[in-house]
């Protein structure tokens, strides 16, 4: 039975040298209070490092300069990258660039791919991806009001979106707007992805959205009377839709690698306070209350490891994956915010300051129940594969897995 947990020697030592350049290199040169145009020069030449040490562009085929690796061998790189929020970026495998280096590789024409996706693999500019609006629920793009009018050669686009990741520092925006409005409610065939240069007159930036942990660049934009040419459609006419779903799965699953990282610092800050601190006779690693904090994360780090690889050895065989990663993506959010909630709670006052990064990552932490799909609609869509999987064969195993147990 072909089941094997072992990572092949090259993706061993792959890991090894990103392990080692994350916690030598990368951490140390990055030190809190480091003036602004110090840690601009700074973060950039990692990346150049990054780049000479052939630890970039992991998710990319090696063609297109990248690592080649698969969803797999990509989830060991994410979750050691991810033991500093930098580090994905060094190795230009962050969001929101990551999921649209992938987006142009599949659905771009040549010349969208050496316009646009081209300069994103140089690192030398960034993307957003602007697809989210305020007066509609963002987990239903089918309700999307950013509508676009055919003009001649050209297209008009006028709407509203928010909270789009990066725009600020983008060279370009992957849009969607609604295209066919004759479509029935709820159609999936209504939206067209357009390819927008930034800046642009017709787009503006209108603010950057403060959220629970500062300003952290998701920016509020209004698009005014903007004008497009036709060949800047990207994926075809009516796959706005389908292009977003495409983009977001393997999308989901990077976070998760990503979060799992998260939440193995604060287990191991959990752990390393319990050894260190020492109340009413004991250390709080001798006290049960506190064994249990520690087993209980434990445990649901364990499943959220299992759950990815699976799903990611899904998407590298390529299988249907939708089911799995709504479930990944569920389980690793609501884990992280528990097991970076119990790691404060053993810290005491400590983990609610700022003194340590805990309080930090708690205030990251939150968005990542709603990001990319709310809880509600990720069990809402298992629902509904496992209700199907029962009616078409009478058994839900292929809604849980499909696994041979």
């Amino acid at each position: 039975m072909a089941i094997d947990f072992t990572l092949a020697p090259e993706h061993e030592e792959i890991r090894r040298r990103v392990r080692a350049f994350i916690q030598e290199t990368v951490i140390p040169a990055v030190p809190d209070g480091l003036p602004r145009e110090e840690y601009l020069r700074v973060i950039f030449a990692l990346r150049r490092e990054a780049k000479e040490q052939g630890l970039w562009l992991p998710h990319m085929p090696r063609e297109w300069g990248g690592m080649g690796l698969g969803h797999v061998e990509l989830a060991m790189v994410q979750s050691e990258a991810a033991k500093t929020r930098l580090g994905p970026w060094v190795l230009n495998c962050a969001a929101p660039d990551e999921g649209n280096m992938h987006t142009l590789l599949h659905w771009g024409t040549d010349e969208q791919k050496e316009r646009y996706l081209r300069p994103l693999l140089e690192g030398s500019q960034m993307s957003c991806f602007a697809m989210t609006e305020p007066e509609v629920a963002g987990s239903d793009p089918t309700l999307i009001r950013t509508h676009a009018v055919q003009d001649g050669d050209e297209w008009l686009i006028n709407g509203h979106k928010w909270f789009i990741s990066n725009a600020r520092r983008a060279s370009f925006a992957i849009l969607i707007a609604k295209t066919e409005p004759d479509v029935p409610e709820g159609s999936r065939g209504g939206n067209t992805a357009f390819l927008i240069d930034l800046p642009q007159d017709g787009w503006h930036d209108v603010r950057e959205v403060e959220t629970m942990h500062g300003s952290t660049g998701h920016s509020e934009i209004v698009i005014t009377d903007l004008r497009v040419p036709a060949d800047r459609i990207l994926g075809g006419r009516g796959n706005g839709h389908r292009l977003g779903q495409y983009r977001l799965g393997p999308a989901r699953l990077a976070h998760c690698m990503r979060w799992i990282s998260q939440a193995e610092t604060a287990l191991d800050m959990m752990v390393d306070r319990a050894l260190n601190r020492y109340s009413h006779g004991s250390l709080l690693a001798d006290k049960q209350g506190v064994q249990w904090l520690i087993a209980d994360s434990a445990m649901e780090l364990y499943q959220c490891k299992l759950m990815v690889l699976h799903a990611a050895s899904k998407i590298d065989k390529g299988e249907d994956f939708r089911t799995e990663v709504s479930m990944a993506k569920h389980f690793v959010a609501n884990s992280l915010n528990r097991i970076i909630d119990r790691s404060i709670q053993v810290h005491g006052a400590l983990g609610y300051s700022t003194d340590i990064p805990l309080a930090n990552m708690f205030q990251h932490a939150r968005w990542a129940r709603f990001a990319d799909g709310a809880d509600e609609i990720h069990q809402m869509r298992i629902a509904e594969r496992v209700i199907a999987a029962y009616r078409d064969s009478g058994s839900t195993n292929a809604a849980t897995g499909g696994l041979p147990l």
